[in-house]
């Protein structure tokens, strides 16, 4: 899905505390931080309010099923994942101080490192199926995108900076990536739990 409009302008050692998310996790700060984490087949979001001057990110992966091309994801099971994750991280937001109508966006992850096993067809893998969604949210939520840097084979380290919501992305080789595909799949494993278990298992690859 290619990136646009993101920038790399971030001093880490005069933009704030630096504090790192895992799959999962979500936080919001009014405060001088840089929030950072590593991507492989997850997405984060990084919202902020510029006017109250609150941002946050989080790190989510739907749940393995695999989805068809068309049709709505925001209203399958995977996609409560997905509204969960940015439903937790939009109202932590707002309870520090950051208005809904300010809110803008800039999305980063999606990579092709956890697929669905079997043969090739018309559906989405599950870095697709996460970067479907979170477009799909943002529009359906009337929050503006800014910027994105979604899909492809590399993972990524972000930092999101406080100082002027700025995003600096550095695309990580394959071999460096296996600590954080293993989080990812412990991940998928703890959403899976309860679900449709005739689901295809995903793997690990590249």
């Amino acid at each position: 899905m290619g990136g646009r409009g993101y920038h790399a302008v971030i001093d880490m050692k005069t933009d704030g505390k630096k504090i790192t998310i895992l799959p999962g996790e979500y936080h919001a700060s009014n405060g001088r931080v840089v929030i950072e984490t590593l991507l492989g087949s997850c997405v984060a979001a990084c919202l902020y309010d510029p006017v109250n001057g609150i941002l946050g990110m989080n790190h989510f992966l739907l749940s393995s099923r695999r989805y068809a091309q068309s049709g709505s994801l925001c209203v399958t099971d995977a996609g409560r994942y997905g509204v969960q994750a940015m439903e937790l991280l939009i109202n932590d937001m707002l309870r520090i101080g950051a208005k809904r109508a300010y809110l803008k966006a800039k999305v980063f992850g999606g990579g092709s490192f956890f697929r669905s096993t079997g043969e090739k067809d018309n559906f989405l893998c599950v870095g697709e199926v996460n970067s479907r969604f979170i477009l799909e949210f943002l529009a359906n939520d009337g929050i503006p995108l800014m910027a994105s840097d979604l899909g492809g084979e590399s993972g990524r380290r972000i930092w999101f900076s406080s100082a002027d919501y700025s995003v600096m992305v550095r695309k990580t080789r394959t071999s460096a990536m296996s600590g954080v595909l293993k989080q990812e799949r412990k991940w998928w494993e703890k959403t899976m739990d309860g679900r449709d278990q005739a689901a295809p298992e995903p793997e690990l690859w590249g």
